[in-house]
């Protein structure tokens, strides 16, 4: 389906809602039968109709089609986050005694899924560099029910290689779920690769403005039905209709803002390669980076985030760079209108930081929407501050 005809026109009925170009916000909890007959069918199967919005809504509906049409995936469910659609996504496809494979470091509210909660439950997790097809095949185990990647992350940018990956697991009835809130469908599309379930972050590229959280996960109908029937509605973390609207709103300058983030983020890219201040960089279609080769073959582009390492003697120089900037906000998350930066170090106590350790060096930019000279002057500014 065409690219525009999803954003604008799918899932959209405006004969229904006066024709209104944007859709309205179904804001209820509850929706009203006229038949014994009807409220006893969606009783039987909530996801065949409205009776609840802590299940079905509208609004939530038609960001559901686009989303899984976005993806290439027969259905989709939205979430009040990206930490909630890694919880409902996993959840139900593993039980007591089961094993799951997962890449290291993922991002940590799923470390902390694997680490604190499902080993009260009987499921362990082993962490692999990912990088290569042997790492999941020699960390594979009877009991094996799930693999998790996360391609590429949000700070060494790593690489799973996709379809090696799903092809192995399909082999092995184990179920593939990854995190690729990076790309988006737009730049990877992981359905057609194989994999089972895709997650993002709506909170980043598709709300596009940091004013709502969203998580997304797309698959076949079969899979996300078995998610809505058990943790999707037994937990109640499905999206709430006035910010399935936002999310909506956002998908309809997708395209346009990654566009820019692209353009932009390859201006800056060049400006930080030859500055004295930057040891060394991470950018997944860099030359230099380990995995380029991979990133080119399975991403049609690498988006705003750059990890660069300061070419420092302290942690104070860390801090005096990131405090020096007077337009690039210090923040989390990226996705959104404005650029960030967030030092590694603010995640490690100050008695631990070590500068010879380069990860303890490292300050994550996104660069979001503003022009690039007008962020490359903040940046020049703040180098000098060091």
């Amino acid at each position: 389906m065409d690219l525009s005809s999803i954003i604008n026109e799918l899932g959209e009925d405006r004969s229904l809602y006066f024709n209104t170009v944007a859709p309205p916000i179904a804001q209820a909890s509850n929706f009203a039968f006229d038949k014994v007959a009807d409220m006893e069918k969606v009783f039987a199967d909530e996801m065949s109709g409205y009776v609840y919005s802590r299940g079905r809504n509208p609004t939530i509906d038609i960001l559901r089609k686009k989303l899984a049409a976005l993806d290439g995936a027969e259905d989709c469910l939205v979430l009040n986050s990206g930490a909630a659609a890694i919880f409902a996504g996993v959840l139900p496809f593993v039980s007591s005694g089961d094993h799951i494979v997962s890449v290291k470091e993922p991002y940590s509210w799923a470390r902390k899924l694997f680490d604190l909660i499902l080993p009260r439950f009987g499921i362990t997790t082993t962490y692999v560099d990912g990088g290569t097809i042997d790492s999941w095949k020699n960390a594979t185990q009877e009991n094996t029910k799930f693999y998790y990647l996360e391609s590429p992350n949000s700070w060494n940018y790593a690489i799973q290689p996709i379809e090696e990956v799903a092809t192995f697991a399909k082999s092995r009835g184990i179920v593939t779920m990854i995190d690729n809130s990076y790309c988006t469908p737009l730049y990877q599309p992981v359905i057609g690769m194989g994999i089972d379930l895709a997650m993002q972050t709506a909170t980043k590229y598709i709300g596009g403005h940091s004013d709502t959280l969203g998580g997304v996960l797309t698959g076949s109908h079969k899979l996300i039905k078995k998610i809505f029937d058990t943790e999707f509605l037994a937990i109640g973390s499905g999206l709430q209709p006035f910010n399935a609207w936002l999310l909506l709103r956002g998908l309809r300058t997708l395209p346009l803002r990654l566009q820019r983030v692209e353009a932009s983020t390859q201006t800056v890219l060049a400006f930080l390669k030859q500055h004295p201040r930057v040891k060394n960089l991470l950018f997944p279609f860099d030359p230099t980076f380990p995995q380029h080769e991979l990133a080119r073959k399975q991403m049609k582009a690498a988006l705003g985030l750059i990890t660069i390492e300061l070419d420092v003697p302290d942690r104070e120089s860390v801090v005096r760079f990131c405090e020096a900037l007077k337009h690039i906000l210090m923040a989390v998350s990226w996705g959104g209108h404005e650029s960030l930066v967030i030092p590694k170090c603010a995640g490690i106590p100050a008695t631990d930081f070590d500068v010879s350790n380069p990860e303890h060096r490292w300050v994550r930019l996104y660069v979001g929407l503003e022009e690039p000279d007008y962020l490359i002057n903040d940046l020049k500014q703040a180098f000098d501050a060091i």
